[in-house]
């Protein structure tokens, strides 16, 4: 069963304790509220069950908030510590963060704020829980060659493999760029019984057509220029192995007839010899081409194509399995930090965040590219948000791209606020093409001058609020028209969790109803 939210309540006034109690239900009713009414009983609570936010009042007889913040921190690192402290005694709850508490709330309590407070403790505490759920599951690897995820797709892989790896046939990988087709190869060979033997790969359009051949099948003293002395080729330094031809739609029709007749008789003539010799030798090929295109056109034989094609083993892009991409970093980074040397460090939650909300068009190899030039710039011993600002500032290949990207969008937007572009304050809105009346506007508020039409420049935290809760309506509407009002299906399409989801509906005043039937 999965792990209901749990809050704790502390405050020596039982009557304030039960009504933040369901003031905090009401706000998030998937979450267990408990109520403590001294320090030590709050502890007695921490030490029997996990909480995942604690908010305690700082005044209290016997041990004081103050001093309940730091022992309960001892009990439970990861835990959330909200301080309740009435006005007056902000510098009381400046000291409690310092000792170790996540935020403060002032009294008297407004719904607002503790749904804004106590949301963000409750995602705090969720990522925290998962990041060190992803650490685990790092420390259980058993090698580097490892697939890596836990979703669907990723299972369903492995039962395919673990099934066509008893076999003895030849396998067709298909997949885009950068899934991890070799990675697939390599794990087949690897559970079967050809395991103890070699397992050798070669990228068929890296080698010139006339020095492919001589790869794949040998050469003969004399049998070219630069032919000094014989050399066995793949197949045969495979013999009783397996032999991965990557990219086998991008190989000649030359290569494809003499491939052809090794799948068929199991023999190969080396270039130059007259003589043949039999092999023993598995071939898995992958590729990311439309084979049955190539066939249609004549570029690839259809007869290989059916040598090929015993066994076929789909590899599901990134965008197919996006909740294994905070595993996949955290594997990543231990990766690079033993490649360059370094001590292990961990990830921040919102680094994971960033990268599980990120498009990955070159799917894992993108990813891992990421976080090598992340691991490589992170001076710490936590890779934060802080180390992927320096390396889209510094342009560092294609994390720098796309928050520039990001970033020109909200220009955008915020011109359409500076210059008065109506409710939509999205450039490129009616009345606003493209760098039109709202571009103008920026441009002069930049310049010093006042904005076109003489619309006042809003403040910049009211202007950056308008366009957020612009934005998020839209967002949740779409959203929720899509699964039919389902909180739940809503935060698995968004990446969202139901508590962040559930606060801005409440701050926004919609009603999931409203998409309902």
């Amino acid at each position: 069963m999965p792990h209901r939210p749990h809050v704790l309540i502390v405050d020596d006034e039982p009557d304030f304790a039960r009504g933040l109690s369901r003031l905090a239900a009401e706000l998030f009713p998937e979450v267990v509220v408990a109520q403590a009414f001294s320090g030590a009983e709050a502890l007695d609570c921490l030490r029997a069950q996990r909480v995942d936010v604690l908010i305690t009042d700082l005044r209290m007889p016997g041990m004081t908030g103050l001093q309940l913040v730091p022992m309960a921190l001892e009990q439970d690192a990861d835990l959330s510590v909200v301080v309740l402290t009435a006005h007056g005694s902000i510098e009381t709850a400046v000291e409690a963060l310092r000792a170790g508490a996540y935020d403060f709330v002032a009294k008297p309590v407004e719904p607002e704020q503790l749904a804004r407070v106590l949301g963000k403790g409750l995602e705090r505490s969720r990522l925290l829980a998962e990041n060190r759920r992803l650490r685990d599951v790092v420390s259980l690897g058993t090698g580097r060659d490892d697939l890596v995820g836990q979703g669907q797709a990723m299972q369903a892989l492995r039962r395919t493999i673990a099934t066509v790896a008893q076999s003895d046939y030849t396998v067709l990988v298909r997949g885009e760029s950068g899934t991890g087709k070799e990675m697939v190869a390599r794990t087949i060979h690897r559970q079967s019984q050809r395991a103890p033997m070699p397992f050798l790969a070669v990228n068929c359009p890296a080698i010139p057509e006339h020095l492919l051949e001589s790869e794949l099948f040998g050469h003969v003293r004399g049998a070219f220029t630069g032919a000094e002395r014989d050399r066995k080729g793949l197949f045969a330094m495979a013999d009783g192995g397996t032999v991965h031809l990557d990219e086998i739609g991008d190989i000649s029709q030359p290569i494809q007839t003499k491939l052809l007749r090794f799948l068929q008789e199991g023999e190969i003539r080396p270039v130059g010899s007259g003589r043949t010799e039999n092999v023993d030798v598995r071939v898995v090929a992958s590729t990311n081409q439309d084979l049955e295109a190539r066939m249609a056109s004549r570029e690839f034989r259809e007869d290989l194509f059916y040598r090929l094609n015993v066994v076929t083993i789909r590899v599901p892009p990134l965008r197919e399995r996006m909740e294994d991409i905070p595993l996949l970093a955290v594997t990543f980074l231990r990766n690079a930090c033993d490649e360059l040397g370094l001590p292990q460090k961990t990830v921040s939650p919102d680094v994971l965040d960033h990268l599980a909300g990120r498009d990955w068009p070159g799917n894992v190899r993108e990813l891992q590219n990421v976080v090598r030039r992340l691991t490589l710039f992170c001076t710490g011993d936590e890779l934060g948000m802080d180390t992927v600002r320096h390396v889209a500032v510094g342009g560092h290949g294609r994390t720098g791209d796309w928050l520039r990207a990001r970033q020109a969008g909200c220009r955008g937007i915020a011109g359409g606020i500076l210059g008065g572009a109506g409710d939509s304050g999205v450039a490129g809105a009616p009345g606003t093409p493209d760098g039109g009346q709202a571009g103008d506007a920026a441009r002069a508020g930049r310049s010093g001058g006042a904005p076109s039409g003489g619309a006042a420049v809003a403040p910049y935290k009211t202007a950056k609020a308008r366009v957020t809760d612009q934005f998020t309506e839209r967002y949740l509407r779409d959203l929720l028209a899509q699964t039919g009002g389902n909180v739940s299906e809503a935060a698995r399409l968004s990446g969202l969790s139901r508590v962040a989801i559930q606060k801005m509906l409440g701050r926004l005043g919609m009603d999931v109803g409203e998409f309902r039937g």
